[in-house]
């Protein structure tokens, strides 16, 4: 490539406390009434005092710490002075010069990005514009929302590099249970600043700041293009301009906002309502002590315990739902009645992901998760007895498919399901021979087609063998009977 992206990224996330930055509403800004959840503070009334929020803080600092930053041990709140519509103090309550972290750093594709700086703040209101009216209405139930912002160094230097942290970060802030950071309904927002420098030249380009980022596809997209535009201006002995672009969705291309020749002056100063913050090195380390195991430690593990493809790792751990629940089932094998021990507890372990991914989840390839719904009917004792059945062919494929049905339905456990429905393997040998015998007799086409070499035709006739038993059949049984016959025809 003749430029190399340099890409930073800013990245907004709504902490779920029960009660918001600096007052007591309740913190809900999916609430649907618009202002209902509002108070003279939230709302900028004149004489009203703030009061921080612990939890926001100590959330942060988590955050911070799963993110291997330095806590500052002395940091302060700021006013940060602009006027708009959904501001109605005329100023954010912020962090400016002392956040509560910095100097960390995520890993993403084995490189470390270096992450500047996460610091607190409050939401502004929203903004709701109208079509065909010369105005517009202001919801405040968002306004004074805890608000944690993350910065990063222009470490960056791909479209899919960015995606990447973001959706890191999003898996990391749902494992610490501080944020849903659900991008769709605006828990989570990203910005990011791109430029293009030659290769081999250290001179950067000029900054162009993209808004409005509420996907992971967006944020991939939006920087594509943008790389792309800007090298076509640069191919063409023009210059970039130093602007803010929003992301248009729908043609799939940047849009131009407002063009920026310097920083806005907020005109920082620190916030005389709030005292400045002190923490003891025995408060940070009592909440280190709080955080849970992260994804990339979860990853490590799970390929080190269960020897798990990483595709299967990787679905598993983007769900902590859903990888906890497989880690019931796994513990559960052991003690299912069925089980052997001279069964390969690995091979259970990959049955268990597969059943889990491809019939509960429903999904294949590379398809993108949300939220593991809970199979609450399917005890975890449950599932793994019906893993083990199915490892030793007690059911066909059809079948298991029919009895994980049946369970989700019931809640019944699988062995009394099979009984019941009949919905046990065919492996009779006898039983089976005769069956095959008459597909052989009613489809002399297909014989003749595996005469002359045709393999499908194998597949064909195992195909109306299962079809004459309802699914029941064992397959690898029929597969040998079928072969040993038509040996004899050809």
């Amino acid at each position: 490539m003749k430029y190399q992206p340099i890409i930073g990224l800013e990245i907004h996330a709504e902490l779920k406390t029960e009660s918001k930055m600096f007052c007591s509403c309740r913190n809900d800004s999916l609430e649907k009434r618009p202002n209902f959840n509002v108070c003279p503070i939230c709302l900028g009334h004149p004489g009203t005092l703030p009061v921080i929020n612990k939890k926001a803080v100590d959330y942060v600092i988590k955050a911070g710490l799963s993110l291997n930053c330095k806590i500052l041990q002395f940091c302060k709140f700021d006013r940060k002075n602009y006027f708009y519509p959904d501001l109605p103090k005329g100023y954010q309550i912020s962090q400016y010069d002392l956040p509560l972290c910095e100097n960390g750093y995520l890993e993403i594709y084995g490189r470390k990005i270096r992450i500047k700086r996460i610091h607190l703040e409050e939401d502004t209101g929203k903004l709701i514009h109208l079509k065909n009216e010369n105005y517009s209405l202001i919801d405040f139930n968002r306004a004074g929302v805890p608000l944690m912002e993350l910065v990063t160094e222009p470490d960056i230097r791909s479209s899919k590099e960015a995606k990447e942290f973001a959706r890191e970060l999003q898996l990391i802030l749902r494992y610490l249970e501080i944020s849903d950071a659900d991008m769709e309904k605006g828990q989570m927002r990203v910005e990011a600043n791109v430029s293009l420098r030659q290769n081999n030249k250290n001179v950067l380009g000029t900054k162009v700041e993209i808004k409005n980022l509420n996907s992971f596809k967006a944020v991939e997209r939006a920087l594509e293009y943008e790389i792309q535009r800007q090298t076509d201006i640069l191919d063409s002995d023009e210059e970039v301009i130093q602007e803010t672009r929003g992301w248009d969705d729908k043609r799939q291309r940047t849009i131009s906002q407002r063009k920026k020749e310097e920083a806005h002056d907020y005109r920082y100063f620190p916030e005389p309502d709030l005292p400045p913050l002190r923490f003891t090195e025995r408060y940070i380390k009592k909440i280190a002590l709080e955080i849970p195991e992260l994804p990339n430690q979860k990853r490590e593990r799970f390929k080190k315990e269960y020897n798990l493809p990483e595709h299967d790792i990787e679905i598993l751990v983007r769900n902590k739902e859903l990888a906890n629940y497989f880690e019931n089932v796994v513990s559960e094998i052991p003690l299912t009645e069925e089980f052997e021990k001279n069964i390969p507890v690995n091979k259970l372990y990959k049955l268990t992901a597969n059943y889990l991914i491809t019939e509960v989840l429903g999904i294949s390839g590379d398809s993108e998760i949300s939220h593991f719904i809970l199979p609450k009917k399917i005890t975890a004792e449950n599932f793994a007895e019906f893993i083990v059945l199915v490892y030793k062919g007690a059911v066909s494929s059809t079948g298991a498919q029919r009895l994980l049905k049946e369970m989700f339905i019931t809640g019944d456990d699988p062995t009394h399901i099979i009984q019941e429905k009949d919905l046990s393997q065919l492996s009779d040998r006898n039983r089976l021979e005769e069956i095959v015998k008459k597909v052989i007799e009613n489809n002399s086409q297909a014989i003749d087609d595996y005469k002359k070499g045709k393999q499908n035709a194998l597949q064909f006739l195992i195909g109306k063998t299962m079809k004459e038993t309802k699914g029941k059949a064992n397959p690898q049984v029929v597969k040998e009977i079928l072969e040993e016959k038509l040996k004899n025809k050809v």
